[in-house]
């Protein structure tokens, strides 16, 4: 029988609590040491995290250079995904606030999306997103969020920033003419469709399934 075997843990800033890395059977899990969320992600179920990559780099991938940021390295699929589609002279960067989940993504759980942390296209920064979006103007082609749960499935509230419009103003103005945002999320949320709009992106929602073609399905936004 499959049982959970705690294999680390890392602490959420600000919060008291910690993000735990579990194996299950063949696969891994990460969910808080307090319950708060649920399953926030896992191994077996990153379809919707693939799609996140795939959508929005296809839509730049021809540019010469190409320079996008991810927030959240979570379990490496998005990085591996959004890879795929670039070529040789891209750059990726990927802000992860948690040092934690930089190191496991460097260990076994690393293998399951392919150690795309290790692509020398990727850059791994140890670093808050919203720093960089604030700092960087007109610096990426695209854009990509999958921190938290979405816009209103905070579990950490260092996060609400990025979902605010003053946050979706600060991507706007850190992507290159034409760029991408693509926004990750566990449920639909017309309010942040709303505030995109108010932000000035004009906005699509990709519904996605989170593993093969049935089961529960998840939001993407792409704005531009």
């Amino acid at each position: 029988m499959k049982k959970f075997v705690l294999i680390d843990s890392t602490p959420l800033p600000d919060e008291g609590a910690k993000l735990c890395l579990f194996e299950y059977g063949e696969d891994f899990i990460i969910k808080r040491e307090d319950g708060k969320g649920g399953q926030l992600m896992n191994t077996r179920m990153h379809g919707s995290e693939d799609a996140l990559g795939r959508l929005a780099c296809t839509q730049i991938a021809s540019r010469a250079n190409p320079r996008v940021l991810i927030g959240g390295l979570g379990m490496g699929f998005t990085l591996a995904a959004a890879l795929a589609q670039l070529g040789d002279q891209a750059q990726v960067l990927v802000a992860e606030l948690l040092e934690g989940v930089i190191r496991w993504n460097q260990g076994p759980l690393g293998a399951k999306a392919g150690y795309p942390a290790k692509d020398p296209r990727a850059q791994i920064l140890h670093e808050d997103v919203a720093r960089i979006l604030k700092t960087d103007t007109q610096g990426f082609d695209a854009i990509m969020l999958d921190v938290d749960n979405g816009p209103e499935g905070l579990t950490q509230s260092i996060n609400s920033w990025l979902y605010s419009i003053d946050g979706l103003r600060g991507c706007k103005q850190a992507l290159r003419p034409g760029g991408v945002l693509a926004v990750w999320s566990a449920s639909i949320d017309q309010r942040f469709s709303a505030r995109l709009r108010s932000a000035g992106f004009r906005t699509e929602e990709v519904q996605v399934y989170a593993h093969g073609n049935r089961g529960p399905k998840h939001t993407i936004w792409l704005a531009k």
